[in-house]
């Protein structure tokens, strides 16, 4: 089913605020609170709303350091593709971990406390994961802008 107007305002409006009670939502997007909470309820059995989440702040649980890891794997087999990524979804401290187009073969963002907490990381479990040919380790410095909301 295809969005319109005010799905959209609702969905802008939740990834905002997730917590925002069905009476603020309805102010927001200027509908009443049993035509808004239908509105929900449909984006949520449609698959538009996935999930509800906190966001935690990664310096306050003392893993202010982002790092990102390019893979390149010594083959593209699947069994190979398989294996990586089976074992690379057990690793905690892997935010995100992507099948990428071009020189890399996956992308991971990884949190870790500081350099040193990356080095156990690497050598605890990305040095151990299967079919690995090389492996690029890039820090960020700061985050420039960083968001989890979509363009709706």
């Amino acid at each position: 089913m295809a969005l319109d107007e005010i799905d959209r305002r609702v969905l802008r409006a939740l990834q905002r605020n997730g917590r925002m009670s069905s009476a603020e939502l309805s102010e927001v997007v200027h509908l009443s609170p049993s035509a808004c909470h239908r509105r929900v309820q449909r984006l949520e059995k449609e698959g538009y709303i996935r999930d509800y989440v906190a966001l935690l702040d990664p310096r306050k649980l003392d893993m202010p350091t982002t790092v990102f890891v390019e893979i390149t794997l010594q083959a593209q087999a699947e069994e190979v593709l398989e294996a990586f990524e089976k074992s690379v979804s057990r690793i905690p401290d892997v935010l995100e971990c992507h099948l990428m187009a071009g020189t890399a073969d996956y992308l991971l963002k990884i949190v870790a406390e500081n350099t040193e907490d990356f080095a156990r990381i690497h050598r605890q479990h990305l040095a151990r994961l299967p079919g690995v040919a090389q492996m690029q380790s890039s820090f960020a410095l700061r985050t420039v802008c960083k968001t989890t909301a979509l363009p709706v």
